[in-house]
């Protein structure tokens, strides 16, 4: 996968915890994540819903 370095360099400074062993923010990473998946569902229905029915 091909992220530009500005949008990966955004998101990296977004999910950075110095207080977790692995350097992100596990919990925010996920809400993001899940927050994303979220938005994508609900334009998906939108888009099925415009088409004409089979």
């Amino acid at each position: 996968m091909e992220i530009p370095k500005e949008a990966y360099q955004a998101i990296e400074n977004e999910i950075a915890s110095d207080s977790s062993p692995v350097g992100i923010d596990a919990k925010k990473t996920h809400i993001m994540i899940l927050h994303q998946l979220r938005r994508i569902e609900e334009r998906l229905e939108r888009i099925e819903a415009s088409l004409p029915a089979s």
